[in-house]
């Protein structure tokens, strides 16, 4: 599997940001109305094209055709739907709405932008991203390097700018005012090009926020004498810790019943924690917290495409990093590159309706009946105790790589590793671990 540089991600990044920055201006100077900044940035990128394309680039490079269409939609459609909840949670605003579109869902996304999305990935990932790295190496590498970092940096201020802006707090702000202008200044002369009038979003937007802000101060009191009431910070984490849980035992005991041996599930070194399985149940339930008393089917639906295109990421991620394949369904009929089948895309769906309609109101009322600070206490232990179980496992599944390439340790840690997370305590810890290189 191919591994792209960090230049080459930001060149995808910014040169995908500009060109649908591109593409929604000209989109609205067609339909000859005012034009809707769709991101947290005042200059000439839209970043959730730039999210997007490096996220189909690294997670569906392998894919082509209608497989490359298909997930490329997917994976585009919840990055729109995860960025239009982000920004109405932020800022309390809606910044586009396809509420007047047919199959929509809330107005965040709908069947016709999720087939747009599908077709620009297909073509991006096909031939864009091989046209776009052949233009650059038709530029000296440092001089591209010196500019991409620049342009971080100015991206960087954009959205500091634009993000206190909009919030309407901060003690510098005019500051701030004086940087984001300067910014949209070059951003206004560009769009004079292409036919288009940037609104003045800074200025609108401000009293706006203002005037949410109070809202969601009176929805914070309201709430303020139940721990992790509703879809919450603390919520999210310890179901986080929960899903981990119970994902570990639910593979723990299929392995047993399909194979007839007892196995470690677990992804991390310390205790029977299931990371994919944890994410898996804190995405689940922070995206479709608004839609938990929906029908089954649409629950069963939703978990199947979301399942399935997230196990498939997963699998591709953890080869990128680890080097390794942590499971291969390459032997169960209608498989995609032996990382995901139909049957378990299927198995995803029924926990996410298993999840809704019976586990989540049990755990959410008992995670609600902690007192407040016991609980916060209790979260941020669990936090630093999964942060520091996470980078051990990660440095441990790096240096297992490394000695199975002959590598010899080359500083103490490693040293470290080597004697207490030795190939036999990381067979034992993945016994289904399998080398890729």
């Amino acid at each position: 599997m191919e591994h792209l540089a960090w230049y080459e991600l930001l060149l995808l990044f910014f040169a995908a940001s500009f060109l649908g920055w591109v593409l929604e201006t000209a989109a609205a100077d067609i339909k000859q109305k005012k034009f809707v900044n769709r991101g947290l940035v005042t200059g000439p990128f839209c970043v959730m094209y730039g999210i997007t394309t490096v996220l189909l680039t690294v997670g569906l490079g392998e894919l082509r055709g209608v497989w490359l269409f298909l997930f490329s939609a997917i994976y585009a459609t919840v990055v729109e739907w995860i960025g239009g909840h982000l920004i109405e949670r932020l800022f309390h605003q809606r910044w586009w709405d396809y509420s007047g579109k047919k199959w929509n869902l809330d107005g965040y996304i709908c069947l016709s932008a999720s087939a747009f999305w599908g077709a620009l990935g297909l073509v991006m990932v096909t031939w864009g991203n091989d046209l776009l790295f052949r233009v650059m190496g038709l530029l000296p590498l440092l001089l591209v390097k010196i500019l991409l970092l620049v342009l971080a940096g100015l991206l960087v201020v954009d959205i500091l700018a634009s993000y206190i802006l909009l919030r309407g707090y901060g003690k510098n702000i005019r500051q701030w005012e004086e940087a984001d202008n300067r910014i949209r200044k070059i951003t206004l002369r560009l769009q004079h090009w292409i036919g288009a009038v940037i609104a003045r979003r800074i200025r609108k937007a401000y009293p706006k926020a203002a005037e949410t802000k109070t809202e969601a101060k009176a929805v914070q009191t309201e709430t303020s004498t139940v721990f992790a009431a509703g879809c919450s910070f603390y919520k999210i984490v310890l179901l986080f810790i929960v899903g981990s849980l119970l994902g570990d035992f639910t593979e723990t005991i299929f392995c047993r019943v399909t194979a007839g041996v007892w196995m470690s599930r677990s992804s991390l070194v310390w205790g029977p924690f299931s990371v994919v399985w944890g994410m898996a149940i804190a995405l689940v339930t922070l995206l479709l917290y608004k839609y938990k008393d929906s029908s089954d089917a649409f629950l069963f639906g939703v978990g199947t495409f979301l399942g399935g295109a997230y196990e498939y990421l997963c699998s591709v991620l953890s080869e990128l990093v680890f080097g390794k394949v942590f499971w291969d369904y390459s032997d169960i009929p209608f498989n995609l590159g032996g990382r995901i089948n139909l049957l378990y895309c299927f198995f995803w769906g029924i926990a996410a309706v298993v999840w809704f309609k019976i586990l989540y109101p049990r755990f959410s009322d008992w995670i609600e009946k902690i007192p407040m600070k016991p609980g916060k206490i209790i979260t941020w232990v669990l936090i630093v105790f999964m942060v520091c179980n996470m980078l051990l496992s990660v440095a441990a599944l790096i240096r297992y790589d490394e000695r199975g390439k002959g590598a010899a340790p080359e500083n103490t840690l490693e040293e470290w590793l080597d004697e207490h997370y030795d190939d036999a305590r990381m067979q034992q810890i993945y016994p289904n671990a399998i080398s890729t290189s």
